[in-house]
């Protein structure tokens, strides 16, 4: 599975920007998707996932309420929509797919692919 991450850029605080991660390969054999993040300096967490199948979702309490993720399947992409932006957002935001059908969302070492990165800014 191959992975592309799309949409970064420079926002306002309180402004809102779209990321997309475009599937490409075998991605029948894709559990879940996820979004995660890295601030300099600090570990990769997530951000919010989606089961590729279902369509369930999970949120970081970061990202409730402000954050959605969707899937659209005959694309094979997957989107993050982020809204009402803080500059504690800052950071380089990666896609990710799981291959295996159980664990948890939210561990990084679960995923098996990643995308590059999209650095996303928010200014105060």
């Amino acid at each position: 599975v191959q992975l592309q991450a799309f949409g970064g850029g420079l926002v306002q605080a309180g402004g809102s920007l779209r990321l997309s991660c475009a599937a490409s390969g075998r991605t029948a054999s894709s559990y879940a998707v996820g979004w995660f993040r890295q601030a300099p300096g600090k570990e990769r967490e997530v951000v919010a996932a989606i089961n590729w199948t279902t369509g369930n979702t999970y949120y970081a309490d970061s990202a409730k309420g402000r954050f959605t993720i969707s899937r659209d399947s005959a694309k094979n992409t997957v989107d993050l929509q982020m809204n009402s932006l803080k500059p504690e957002d800052t950071a380089v935001y990666y896609c990710a797919a799981r291959a295996r059908s159980f664990g948890t969302y939210y561990r990084v070492y679960e995923y098996d692919y990643w995308g590059q990165g999209t650095k996303v800014t928010v200014s105060s």
